[in-house]
């Protein structure tokens, strides 16, 4: 109920902000599936205008600094012009939310968006890349506490799920709809063992608790496995 309150505001806020400019209002992400999870998903909200300028985009501003200090993701804002021209390098992106979406205000638009292919695979390669990266970064500016372990291991859960369901797409699969059957999917063709991952999936979901687990040893077993598919994605696209 919380979430339906900030979203109902939000669209309010927006309407009186943005007037007429405004197309539609979006939820998309966890927020919007059957996955959804209360304390960890975020709500991701796409803000369609008929016009971005600067002008336009300052009325929106204190909008969008009340919906961060409630602790929400910044809005993104596009035209749909925009979403049409830049659909191939953000395939992945609109892929899920074509897929799982939520109209909180306005008419459905994705029917008139196609996304284009000819870079989903380049881009699921470098988003691997780029989120094995950045979890040893934040690996490395940890101080390697168990809590600290495993909120990062939390944090990118979400991020990889997501990428592994695109790594099966990109091999020409149709991913299953459950996380942890994407999982298992990508763990038998990149040759991983998923348990950790499935551990970190149970944590985010409140189906474990942190101290049920060996914290030092499952970051240790998830940080290999998506690295593990970061390689083997390389592999097998860079081989066609």
């Amino acid at each position: 109920m919380h979430r339906e309150n900030d979203l109902k505001e939000l669209v309010a806020r927006l309407q009186e902000a943005a007037g007429d400019n405004l197309q539609a209002v979006v939820l998309y992400g966890s927020a919007a599936d059957h996955e959804f999870h209360e304390q960890h998903s975020d709500l991701n909200v796409l803000c369609l205008l008929h016009r971005v300028s600067g002008t336009e985009l300052a009325k929106l501003q204190p909008t969008g600094l009340w919906w961060s200090r409630k602790g929400h993701p910044s809005p993104l804002v596009f035209t749909l012009d925009e979403l049409r021209h830049s659909a191939d390098v953000f395939a992945i992106e609109l892929l899920d939310m074509k897929r799982q979406h939520r109209m909180v205000w306005g008419e459905d638009f994705f029917d008139q968006l196609d996304v284009p292919m000819s870079m989903h695979r380049l881009q699921v390669e470098r988003e691997l890349r780029t989120s094995v990266v950045r979890l040893r970064q934040a690996f490395l500016r940890s101080r390697g506490r168990r809590g600290e372990l495993t909120d990062l291991m939390i944090a990118s859960a979400s991020s990889f799920t997501a990428l592994f369901r695109h790594s099966l797409i990109a091999l020409g699969e149709t991913p299953p709809e459950s996380r942890r059957e994407v999982a298992n999917r990508l763990a038998a063709i990149a040759g991983f063992a998923p348990a950790a991952f499935l551990d970190v999936l149970d944590l985010r979901e409140g189906k474990q608790g942190a101290g049920e687990i060996n914290a030092e040893r499952v970051f240790e077993e998830y940080l290999d496995a998506v690295a593990r598919v970061a390689e083997e994605m390389d592999r097998r696209l860079a081989a066609g």
